[in-house]
Formats: C-alpha cells, sequence, structure tokens
C-alpha cells in the first residue's frame, strides 16, 4: 500500500485540489451537510473498504479523512450494499442520514429492474459532532415501494422537515412511462406513509435493460428551496438535469417552469447541502472516461467535483458558480493587456503558459465575432490539444462549441461572455456565464507533467479580457488530505 500511494502521490494526472480519497474508487456523494462547524462530504469509495467513506472541512477547501462512516451489515437489510442517501433534517443535536439498503432477492421481488436486488429505506444515526460513525435502526423505515406498485428502481432517498412533518424522497419511476421521484411522509421520523409521485419524467421511448437509459427511472433526485422558487434535480440517461418551478405545498406537487443540464460531460449524482451562510452548495461525482484497465492501472477513479453554489438568476433559470472559498488557493496571477494587434495577443498568451496541469483561467469574449481560445499540452518537445472552447459567431442564439458538446451562451447587454475553466490534473470544470458547466478529462502525457499554453483564433478585439493563476495542492503528496 505505501508503494501504491507513492505512486498516486507522481501521477500527473491525479488532481490536487480536489476532494478524492488517498486511493481506490470515489462515487456518489452521500448526504454532504454542514454540521456542529464543519463541513462533510460523504461518498461512495472502496479505499479500506466498502460504503460511505467521509471527511471533513473547516473550510470547503481542504479535507481530513474520517473512518468509513456506514458499511454493509453482514445478514442485515443493507448486506448488499448501502447505496446513496440524503440528510434528513430537524432531528436535533444528532445527525440522522436516509440511504438505501440493498439485499438479494429472488427475481419477483425485485425492485431494480432485471438485477434480482432489492431496495429498502434506511436511517442511521451519529451522536457524535464529528459524524464519525452511525448507528442503524434495527429495520428499514420505508420497506419497499407500495403494495403492487411495479417500478424500475427505488433508492437514493433525501428528506427535509417541514412544521411536525418529516418528508422523504425517493429516486424511482416506471415501466415506458419514465422517471419519478416517490414522496413519503412521516410525524414522527420511524413510520412513513406513501403520498404520491411528487414529480414525473418522461420516457424516451429506448427499450434498454437498463431503465436508467431509457429516462425510465431518476437516480439520485434532489429538492430544495432557493428564494421565491423550488429546484428539483435528478440523473437519468446518464446526464444530470435541473427544473426550477414552484411547490405547491397543499397539494405536496411540483410545478416545473424552466428546465436544463446541469453539467453537458463527465458529471453524475449531484448532492446539494445548505450551509451556514444560506447558500445551496452542490457536490457531483467526476466519472472518468478512460478504458477500465487503465483505470484499474492507475490505482484510482473518480474525485468530487468543486463545490458549487445554485441560486436562481433574474429570468427564473438556475446560476452555478464556484463556492468563493477556491480563491484562497490561487497564486501567481498573471492578466492580459487589452489589444487589436493580433501578433501582440500571441507574445503575451505565450507569456501566460500555466507552468503545469494546475491552474484557473479566466476570459471574456465579444459575442458575434467567431472566436476561438485553443489550450494545448507542451511537454518533452511534443505539443497535444487540451481544450478549444469555439464560438461561431452567431447572435441570434450565441453558444460554444467544446469538442462534440454545444453550450448555450448567456451573453450580458454589451454581448459580453464569461468563462472560467479550472484544471487540475486530468480534471477540466469549465462555467459559463454562470450558468453552464461541463466537467471533462484530459489523459494526454499520462507520465509527464506538462505546461497548458493559450492561443486565439479570431480578432484579437474579440478577447475582451483574460486572466490565469496557478492553484496550489491542497496537500504536499497529492492525497487530498490536508488538515
Amino acid at each position: 500500500m505505501v508503494a501504491l500511494l507513492a505512486r498516486l502521490a507522481a501521477d500527473p494526472l491525479r488532481p490536487q485540489f480536489h476532494l478524492l480519497p488517498p486511493a481506490g474508487f470515489l462515487g456518489d456523494p452521500c448526504a454532504p451537510r454542514f454540521f456542529e462547524g464543519s463541513y462533510h462530504a460523504f461518498f461512495h469509495g472502496s479505499y479500506g473498504g466498502r460504503g460511505w467513506h467521509h471527511a471533513i472541512s473547516p473550510d470547503l477547501v481542504h479535507w481530513r479523512h474520517m473512518p468509513i462512516a456506514l458499511t454493509p451489515t453482514a445478514g442485515g437489510y443493507d448486506s448488499y450494499g448501502t447505496f446513496t442517501g440524503g440528510v434528513l433534517p430537524g432531528t436535533g443535536d444528532i445527525g440522522t442520514v436516509v440511504y438505501t439498503g440493498v439485499t438479494k432477492v429472488p427475481r419477483e421481488k425485485e425492485t431494480i429492474r432485471n438485477e434480482g436486488l432489492r431496495e429498502v429505506q434506511c436511517i442511521a444515526t451519529s451522536s457524535q459532532k464529528d459524524l464519525a460513525q452511525f448507528d442503524k435502526l434495527p429495520k428499514a423505515v420505508i420497506d419497499g415501494p407500495p403494495d403492487g406498485m411495479k417500478v424500475t428502481g427505488f433508492r437514493d432517498p433525501f428528506g427535509w422537515k417541514d412544521g411536525d412533518t418529516w418528508y422523504v424522497g425517493v429516486g424511482s419511476g416506471f415501466n415506458k412511462f419514465g422517471g419519478a421521484l416517490l414522496l413519503y411522509r412521516s410525524k414522527d421520523a420511524r413510520s412513513f406513509e406513501y403520498v404520491h409521485a411528487l414529480a414525473e419524467g418522461t420516457w424516451n421511448g429506448l427499450d434498454l435493460s437498463n431503465p436508467v437509459g431509457s429516462a425510465e427511472m431518476w437516480e439520485c433526485p434532489d429538492f430544495f428551496p432557493i428564494g421565491e422558487k423550488h429546484v428539483l434535480l435528478y440523473s437519468t440517461e446518464y446526464k444530470t438535469y435541473w427544473e426550477v418551478g414552484t411547490f405547491d405545498k397543499e397539494a405536496l406537487k411540483f410545478h416545473s417552469e424552466q428546465k436544463g443540464k446541469l453539467d453537458y460531460g463527465n458529471y453524475y449524482a449531484p448532492r446539494s447541502m445548505p450551509d451556514s451562510q444560506g447558500r445551496r452548495i452542490l457536490w457531483g461525482w467526476v466519472q472518468e472516461s478512460r478504458p477500465a484497465e487503465a483505470i484499474k492501472a492507475a490505482g484510482w477513479s473518480g474525485a468530487m467535483s468543486l463545490p458549487r453554489v445554485l441560486s436562481i438568476g433574474s429570468d427564473g433559470g438556475l446560476q452555478i458558480t464556484v463556492a468563493k472559498e477556491m480563491n484562497q488557493l490561487l497564486s501567481e496571477p498573471k492578466s492580459l493587456r487589452r489589444t487589436d494587434n493580433s501578433k501582440s495577443l500571441a507574445e503575451q498568451l505565450e507569456s501566460l503558459a500555466l507552468p503545469g496541469r494546475s491552474g484557473r483561467i479566466v476570459w471574456s469574449i465579444q459575442t458575434g465575432k467567431p472566436c476561438a481560445l485553443n489550450l494545448a499540452l507542451v511537454a518533452s518537445g511534443q505539443v497535444e490539444p487540451l481544450l478549444s472552447v469555439n464560438h461561431d459567431g452567431t447572435t441570434e442564439r450565441p453558444s460554444i462549441i467544446v469538442g462534440d458538446r454545444v453550450l448555450p451562451l448567456h451573453p450580458d447587454a454589451a454581448g459580453v461572455s464569461r468563462l472560467e475553466l479550472w484544471l487540475d490534473g486530468s480534471v477540466l470544470e469549465l462555467f459559463v456565464d454562470g450558468r453552464e458547466v461541463l466537467t471533462t478529462r484530459c489523459y494526454t502525457f499520462p507520465n509527464l507533467d506538462p505546461k497548458v499554453t493559450m492561443t486565439w483564433t479570431g480578432f484579437a478585439s474579440g478577447l475582451r479580457t483574460l486572466s490565469r493563476a496557478i492553484v496550489r495542492p491542497i496537500s504536499p503528496d497529492r492525497l487530498a488530505s490536508a488538515i
């Protein structure tokens, strides 16, 4: 294990400032929360055993790894897995979570279509201020879907409290109909009754074994207020989506008004949390895109996304920005002097190259003119493309093209759009106008630590501003535990 950790610490593709375990696999975020003055992140992991892995932070940036908080119990209602869950608030000083327990069952009792697995919803509590260990209730609190209801899945619960009533939402769906969020309620947070589907989706018409791919199943749903509106999040078709609308508290129904993609790339299963500043912070799973053989050889997989702050814009749409706490890691900032001269621009961009794979680049463009910012990796005399962000100059529905993805632009009244890229090893997170996000991966030069160069295509005046900064690692050995 010592040799593995030493190799991971030297891996240039491994993130330096994203949260991830010392080694092994990272999966879905689970029940993030601010509790007793600290931020807590839980996530599926494999390093040291299966279950909910746990890290704690005073500032959203620097993390300390804790013991595994929740693991399957042999012979119990979660013997096959402690799947994703969420916080169950309103239980005083006790840290309470609701999660999915999974067992192997005969096919006629399954809740995961075609897999012989049954999912039930369970509660665990922690009386420790650091939430180091959870104690499970002796039995599940929701022992499967309502009698007679045939679902395509039944997992990933979350909870909230309104007055003297607790509510739990469960991700689910129906064959050839679509995904759904099933709603339960309770007066004692122990005995729950089924209400109805709080919100429902639409089948995409595909006939697939896995109902997630056919939009017949919503995974990792989340539902919460922001100001006067409510936000619904869910993962289906291997993508993540948001909807903003109103919540009828009498009818207990969500009425969607706007919707969009939460992320256009390698991002899945997000979970959100309120913090002490009144912000809604979102965490997601940054997935790999390289072959399984390469992942196994690397000895690690996945990372938590940067903490993203959610808000509602003036047009009623969802806004997404990076938590300001990340700025404390910025160093050696440099900025472009605006110029209309292409030669001067090229020379300046050459001087702004990042010395490694860790940095933040922020630039603004004048929409309506074709242009592109092209990033490349340079190492040992070799040059390989990293990322190209292209705008074709259209103004009716302005957009950018990044690889095979098209993201809308939301320029200001002067037609200017702002883009912000965080680069960390093989992870890239691109934020566009505070509205759209693309998470992607680049595994070029796996054994080298190249510099990142920038070139501009188009009129020099189209690049309104550009600044870059190095992002310092959160630990000296890249193992993402600095406190």
